[in-house]
């Protein structure tokens, strides 16, 4: 975070009509209706509430194709992805095929420096040497036309789990479950790749069961709802918006590692970040699993991060999440570098705001494949626009990684640029915040300039000073521990279901910095007697003026916890001297 000298703070509207969410403290009734909760029981989190997997299109071919390798014993291989949402994913189908009655699962993910994405013809040949009988694509799929082609030619069948959106032609698959495909009536676009799986072992439970395939086989009928762990840990890294039925499925994963009720290996990456699973809320997923799990395929094989998620051994657990915390270290290192790289690029293009790109694409000899994805979104944060971040992958290719901001679905516009440019992309996917992309280092510079100029057709001025949301002002007396604890567990907070956050004025007692980076704050809320500590990470005040003595801030109520006591804390998101 930095002190941002112009912030455009927009206070969340709320509802002409307050609705009656029930005997809540008056300031989480206001937070709930600013985020659209109308209903008290959408927050009732139980999962009776979860939608039903039959609307899901082409569940039950699907199914089908699993009963039949169950009940034949077929060879299965589980093709993921590289990020957290395809390692949770492959770690559940693993779990969920094995606990049902399979007998002969794998999986693989593609090496992203050598294969890239999805399923392609290449890592078809490669999964061939296997000898599958079926392979199921889970967090990918929807846009491997060539590698659905390449396994029928096998004779390999091919089941598509994703949630990714199609492009106008589908691939040939024996089985398509996408929430996100045409024709599909699930009521939630938002689920992830890891949910869609997860609703597919259910699906086939349920069909197993009216089978009579467990008593049949002498064996219990496994609880899904164990797994629950991975499905919020998938949700949440995802960052896709948590619906209700997203919701429901973090707050029973939350409550399942907060039991200690989960696997092994999310109890030991919560050991090496420093959590205590018993006040785990979705921002310890976001901000200290899911980075470390990350990191795995961002720099060496997400395979590391897998079988941390599927070993049963606690031993076993602790020994690869410290690998894992090796590996993130390592890569806030190469981002560090790739970051600062990047903003002298920016100062080098010697452009004011007016004139920087709006759709910013930024290249540099060197650049790490797997950390691009980071540094892009690092920028949009700062810069208040889409960024595309470039590596070179060989003499004559590129390979970007796209984050954008809010109002602009940086899918549909990297569509449009290849609609409009033919060949200029050699391909791409992804959703509305992110997206990946390869093109011809020879097309570079033309595909920046359209890139830029389809951007600024989504975009307006306001939204490239950057605008923040805040819930208003707090009145002193709620400046208390307790508000602050009923909004930590009011959650799961997340992205469309955004973590409270205030603004106000505050008299300036002092400051200091600690640990060489954080500015350690002591606020006197005016008229009154009330002072309160803060905090602003990775911040300065250098540029403030000595005799600063009030300040405008952009803030969170958090509860901090040192040796054994908790007190009231602000964690500042923005600031500036007033």
């Amino acid at each position: 975070m930095s002190i941002n000298p112009d912030p455009h703070i927009q206070v969340r509207p709320l509802p002409e009509v307050m609705p009656d969410l029930g005997e809540l403290h008056p300031v989480l009734a206001r937070l709930y209706a600013a985020r659209g909760l109308s209903d008290p029981a959408h927050l009732e989190y139980s999962l009776r509430h979860l939608l039903p997997y039959q609307g899901l299109l082409g569940i039950g071919t699907a199914v089908e194709l699993l009963v039949t390798a169950l009940q034949r014993q077929q060879r299965v291989l589980i093709v993921g992805d590289f990020d957290v949402d395809g390692a949770t994913s492959t770690a559940l189908a693993m779990l969920a095929l094995r606990q049902l009655g399979l007998g002969s699962v794998e999986y693989m993910v593609p090496d992203r420096f050598k294969y890239g994405y999805g399923l392609t013809p290449e890592i078809v040949a490669v999964a061939a040497k296997r000898q599958p009988d079926l392979i199921i694509t889970v967090d990918n799929g929807i846009s491997s036309l060539d590698g659905v082609a390449a396994a029928n030619e096998q004779g390999i069948s091919v089941l598509i789990t994703d949630h990714h959106l199609a492009g106008a032609t589908l691939p040939a698959a024996a089985a398509i479950v996408n929430p996100n495909q045409p024709g599909d009536s699930f009521p939630s676009k938002a689920i992830p790749g890891v949910g869609v799986i997860f609703y597919l072992m259910l699906a086939l439970r349920a069909r197993l069961r009216d089978l009579d395939w467990f008593e049949k086989a002498g064996r219990g009928e496994p609880n899904l709802a164990t797994l629950l762990d991975l499905v919020a840990l998938g949700i949440v890294a995802d960052v896709v918006p948590l619906e209700y039925n997203n919701r429901i499925m973090v707050a029973q994963g939350l409550a399942r590692v907060r039991a200690r009720q989960c696997r092994p290996g999310i109890l030991a990456l919560l050991e090496v970040a420093g959590r205590d699973p018993a006040r785990l809320v979705a921002s310890d997923f976001g901000f200290c699993v899911a980075p470390r799990i990350n990191a795995a395929g961002r720099l060496e094989d997400m395979s590391i991060g897998i079988e941390c998620l599927l070993t049963d051994d606690p031993a076993r657990a602790r020994e690869l999440a410290a690998s894992l915390d090796r590996l993130n270290r390592e890569r806030r290192g190469i981002e560090d570098r790739m970051r600062r790289d990047a903003l002298d690029l920016v100062d080098s293009m010697q452009l004011d705001d007016a004139r920087l790109p709006v759709g910013l694409c930024l290249f540099e000899e060197g650049w790490h494949e797997g950390v691009v994805g980071i540094v892009a979104s690092r920028l949009k944060d700062r810069l208040h626009r889409p960024v595309i971040a470039f590596a070179s992958t060989g003499d004559t290719d590129l390979k970007g990684s796209a984050r954008s901001v809010k109002g602009v679905h940086i899918r549909d516009v990297l569509d449009a640029v290849a609609t409009r440019h033919p060949g200029l992309i050699s391909r791409f996917g992804g959703h509305a915040m992110a997206a990946g992309l390869s093109l011809k280092r020879a097309n570079y510079a033309a595909f920046a300039s359209a890139f830029d100029a389809e951007v600024r057709q989504h975009i307006g001025e306001d939204d490239l000073r950057g605008l923040i949301f805040s819930d208003g002002r707090l009145e002193v007396e709620n400046f208390v521990l307790e508000l602050a604890e009923s909004i930590r567990t009011g959650g799961p907070w997340g992205q469309g279901f955004e973590e409270p956050q205030f603004d106000g004025e505050f008299v300036l007692i002092n400051r200091r910095i600690v640990a060489e980076k954080h500015l350690k704050l002591t606020l006197g809320v005016p008229d009154s007697e009330c002072l309160l500590d803060a905090i602003a990470f990775n911040t300065s005040d250098a540029d403030w003026p000595a005799d600063t003595t009030r300040i405008h801030a952009v803030y969170r109520l958090d509860v901090n916890e040192y040796r054994g006591r908790t007190s009231l804390q602000l964690i500042i998101q923005s600031l500036q001297p007033v």
